[in-house]
C-alpha cells in the first residue's frame, strides 16, 4: 500500500474514533459578495497557466484569473508557477536544453532544474505545459499547450470582456521580485507598461497585483493606484525583508502597516481557520475581522477538492485523488467574512457560494 493511502487510512480511522468536530458554525453569507479567483486557471482540470485553462475558468464562472509572473532572459513576463520550470513544462525532455540544467539559490533555498531567466521567449515558446500534480490529477492535456505571456493573457481578457457587462479581472502575482531585480530583470517596468497599455488604472480597475514580498508592492504603490494585495503565509517571512515574519504582519499592528501600501491580504487559509493535530478545523482566528478593521480585503488560498488538501472534517475517503466536500470547507470560510478565495476548482466553488447564501 502506498504511503499516502496509509496516511489517509490513519486519518479517517482517527476521525471515526475521535470526538465531535470543532468546526465553526456555518452561517449564511447573506448578500456578501465573495470573489472566485481562478488559481492559475481551472487548474483542477487543466495544466496550470495556460490560455485554455484560463478560458475554462472564465466559462465556469470565475471573477478573476490568476497568473503567476516570472521573466524570460529577454525580459518578457510569462505565466509560470515558478521560474524553475521542470515541474510545469516538458523542458526536461528537450535534449537541446539539457546543458541548461543547473542549481541556483532562490530566496535562500537551493533549487535544481531549468529556469526561465536562462531562456529567451522564443525558446520558451517551444515548450509545452504539463500537469504539476500528476499523482493527484489527470495528465491528459500534457504536451498540448504553450506557455503564455502576460500580454497574451491580457489580450485574451480584452476579447472576453468585449461581450460582458462585468469584466473578468486579472490577479497577477510577481514571483520572486527581488531575485529577478538582482538579475537586472525587474517586474515593475514591464508590468506597469502592460497595465497602462491595456487600460488597468484606478482603484476600481478589475485587477489585483499580489506578492509575498513587500518592497516591490511599496514601489508599485508609488507608481500605480490599482489594488495591491500582500500575500502572507503561516510560516516564514518576506524574502526581501530580513527579520520580518508573516506572523508579525498578521497582527493588528502589522495589518495597519500593510494598509499603508496595499488594499488587501492573501493569507494561507490556515491563518483564518487553523487545523488541530488530527487535521480538523478549529475555531476561526481574528485575522479576518482585524484585517477588515484595518481597511483590508481578505482573499485566502488555496481551496482544492481533492481529499489530499481538505481538512479531516471534509475528506470523502482515504483516496487522496478523490473529491471530498470542498463546498463544506468553503462555507466554513465564507462564514468568517472573507471577501474572496483562490481555488483550483471554480465550478465547485461557485456551487458552494450559491449554497452559502
Amino acid at each position: 500500500m502506498r504511503w499516502w493511502l496509509l496516511t489517509w487510512f490513519a486519518l479517517v480511522t482517527a476521525a471515526c474514533t475521535s470526538g465531535s468536530s470543532n468546526m465553526p458554525e456555518q452561517v449564511s453569507s447573506e448578500s456578501r459578495d465573495v470573489l472566485i479567483i481562478a488559481h492559475r486557471g481551472l487548474s483542477g482540470e487543466w495544466p496550470e497557466h495556460t490560455l485554455e485553462g484560463y478560458r475554462a475558468a472564465i466559462k465556469a464562472g470565475a471573477d478573476y484569473i490568476e497568473p503567476d509572473l516570472v521573466l524570460s532572459k529577454d525580459g518578457v513576463l510569462i505565466a509560470r508557477h515558478e521560474n524553475e520550470i521542470s515541474e510545469t513544462t516538458d523542458v526536461g525532455d528537450k535534449s537541446e536544453f539539457a546543458d541548461r540544467k543547473t542549481t541556483k539559490t532562490i530566496d535562500g533555498k537551493q533549487v535544481t532544474g531549468w529556469f526561465t531567466e536562462d531562456f529567451t521567449l522564443a525558446e520558451i515558446k517551444t515548450l509545452r505545459a504539463k500537469e504539476r500534480l500528476p499523482r493527484l490529477r489527470a495528465t491528459e492535456h500534457d504536451g498540448q499547450f504553450e506557455v503564455p505571456t502576460f500580454e497574451e493573457i491580457l489580450v485574451m481578457l480584452a476579447e472576453v470582456n468585449k461581450t460582458r457587462a462585468a469584466p473578468i479581472g486579472v490577479y497577477p502575482e510577481t514571483k520572486h521580485p527581488s531575485y529577478f531585480a538582482d538579475l537586472g530583470l525587474p517586474h515593475e517596468a514591464p508590468l506597469l507598461g502592460l497595465l497602462e497599455k491595456y487600460g488597468y488604472k484606478g482603484k476600481d480597475a478589475p485587477i489585483f497585483v499580489q506578492s509575498f514580498e513587500t518592497e516591490n508592492l511599496k514601489a508599485l504603490r508609488e507608481k500605480t493606484d490599482v489594488p495591491l494585495v500582500q500575500l502572507i503565509a503561516s510560516q516564514g517571512g518576506p524574502a526581501d525583508s530580513s527579520g520580518l515574519t508573516y506572523a508579525q504582519m498578521a497582527t493588528a499592528d502589522g495589518l495597519k502597516a500593510i494598509a499603508k501600501y496595499a488594499d488587501g491580504i492573501g493569507p494561507s487559509k490556515d491563518m483564518i481557520i487553523p487545523r488541530n493535530a488530527l487535521g480538523r478545523l478549529k475555531e476561526p482566528t481574528s485575522l479576518v475581522s482585524d484585517a477588515h478593521a484595518a481597511g483590508l480585503k481578505v482573499h485566502p488560498w488555496t481551496f482544492r477538492r481533492e481529499n489530499y488538501f481538505l481538512p479531516l472534517d471534509h475528506k470523502g475517503g482515504i483516496d487522496p485523488r478523490k473529491a471530498g466536500d470542498l463546498a463544506g470547507e468553503i462555507r466554513a470560510y465564507v462564514a468568517t467574512g472573507i471577501d474572496g478565495l483562490f481555488t483550483d476548482n471554480t465550478p465547485e466553488a461557485l456551487t458552494a457560494l450559491k449554497s452559502a447564501k
